[in-house]
């Protein structure tokens, strides 16, 4: 099992202050988190609506006993006992039904839960719908295409498909960078259009894989340039509606007309759950194509720089693909199993290899599933 140090991200968390998910279902006030009472969120920047669908993706309970153990450091564990270690929620799929689901006390099935990265895959989404409805006309193109602000800039001569596939070329420490990055922009102290002005090229772009958020920054401002539309809107009206979400998200934003784009979706397992349905299931929901089927291969497919990511997609080969952020917060795709899991955590400190542990539950569904499941 893999050892990981948090110095940095607890860092980032605590100077962020975004790091608590709310244990009670959010109203619409400035920030979806405020009710919890942890940091002052009042002081923080608004957080803009992603509307539910007016007909929402209707999932079953289904209970089932999930019989999965693991090894970490010669003592043997059960899954209650990760959960417990690692988890605030969490929530797995087989089709429609839920057959397993759990939250640790105070919070609930509407408790709303912090992406941070893992929103980097929505974006990509967004970026699959644009594409798909001629909005982006190629992954070919610059950002100075669509963003003429930065066209004379470093970041402005970066073609889409190298920010997709985190190989920018630009100068980027995400264990750094980020720690002055996500406060400034989350608290409304500079724009991340201003921070990618910033930017200078480090190295040839499409030669080396480098993880960045200002990557995905930057292909949210595409987004919203191309659409002609706010970013949250986009993906309101042509993802979280259509997929058929069915509470009330929230995304963070820079108090200067855009959204993260890297992080920040605040939504409840079950719709985090949803999202990942959405795309085992090839972008299609109740018969409608939402993202492009062509894109949902695509962008989990690798990209060519970096074996286990596609664009903006993380891959587990063999297995599936998932969107991973910041404490282990995973949409888990098993493609081989045919599974969703959804798990959140407040901050996870635990030394547990969080995706052997989804392998492990995602296998133990398929050999549980009912033979009129198949």
């Amino acid at each position: 099992m893999r050892r990981r140090s948090f110095s940095f991200t607890l860092a980032l968390v605590l100077a962020a202050g975004l790091a608590a998910p709310a244990p009670a279902a959010a109203r619409p006030v400035a920030s979806p988190v405020a009710e919890a009472g942890v940091w002052p969120y009042s002081e923080l920047p608004g957080f803009d609506p992603l509307q539910p669908s007016a007909d929402p993706v209707r999932l079953v309970d289904a209970p089932r006993v999930l019989d999965v153990t693991y090894t970490l450091d010669g003592k043997t564990y059960t899954l209650r006992d990760y959960l417990r270690r690692t988890a605030q929620g969490f929530v797995v799929l087989d089709g429609d039904r839920v057959v397993s689901e759990w939250y640790a006390p105070g919070y609930h099935r509407d408790s709303l839960f912090q992406s941070w990265s893992a929103g980097k895959s929505f974006t990509s989404d967004a970026v699959g719908v644009a594409l798909g409805e001629g909005r982006i006309r190629s992954l070919d193109d610059t950002v100075g295409d669509y963003v003429p602000e930065l066209a004379a800039t470093d970041y402005g001569k970066v073609r889409l498909h190298n920010l997709l596939r985190m190989a920018s070329g630009m100068k980027w420490d995400e264990s750094t960078d980020d720690v002055a990055f996500h406060p400034s922009v989350s608290m409304g102290w500079r724009s991340t259009l201003k921070w990618a002005a910033t930017r200078r090229k480090a190295w040839e772009q499409g030669t080396r894989f480098n993880y960045s958020s200002m990557d995905s920054a930057v292909l949210a401002l595409v987004v919203q340039r191309a659409t002609g539309m706010p970013f949250h809107r986009y993906m309101a009206e042509r993802i979280w509606g259509p997929a058929g979400m069915a509470g009330t998200a929230y995304l963070g934003n820079d108090s200067n007309g855009n959204s993260l784009g890297y992080c920040c979706v605040y939504a409840t397992v079950r719709d985090f759950a949803r999202f990942g349905k959405l795309m085992l299931d090839g972008g299609a929901v109740k018969g409608r194509q939402v993202v492009p089927s062509s894109w949902v291969t695509q962008a989990t497919t690798p990209s060519g720089i970096n074996a286990r990511y596609g664009l903006h997609w993380w891959i587990d080969s063999g297995e599936g693909f998932q969107a991973s952020g910041l404490g282990d917060q995973k949409i888990y795709v098993s493609t081989r199993h045919n599974v969703v899991i959804a798990r959140n955590t407040l901050y996870n400190l635990a030394d547990d290899d969080t995706t052997a542990v989804l392998r492990a539950v995602a296998a133990e569904v398929a050999r549980t599933r009912p033979a009129t499941n198949h």
